[in-house]
């Protein structure tokens, strides 16, 4: 199982990035798929939950409305779409799933957001 997440960078406050987080090794499709976050000093975070063929997602409170997560299962595809960023949104960001039992995480992406 390998997930590969890309797309951060530096972008200034109410900017907008598009984070694309690759998989393999596992039946894409067939799982729910996750961004999380982590601050500086702070503990990892859900942001957003996506089901299997995207019908649903769920948010956390501090982005709804403002980050949109999707995905593409002919391209094993997972991607979260980030407007009108803020400063508290400086983290890096990683996908997860969980396959057979087992969690797994990308390296991460690094999101800095400053003027």
């Amino acid at each position: 199982v390998q997930l590969v997440e890309s797309g951060g960078g530096l972008v200034q406050p109410g900017g907008s990035l598009r984070l694309s987080c690759a998989a393999s090794g596992f039946t894409f499709s067939s799982v729910h798929m996750s961004w999380y976050r982590q601050a500086p000093g702070k503990e990892r975070e859900l942001v957003a939950t996506i089901t299997r063929a995207g019908a649903s997602t769920n948010y956390a409170d501090s982005v709804k409305g403002r980050f949109t997560t999707s995905r593409n299962n002919t391209k094993n595809s997972l991607y979260l779409q980030m407007n009108s960023l803020k400063p508290e949104d400086t983290a890096v960001y990683y996908c997860k799933t969980v396959w057979g039992l087992k969690g797994y995480w990308g390296q991460g992406t690094q999101v800095t957001v400053s003027s």
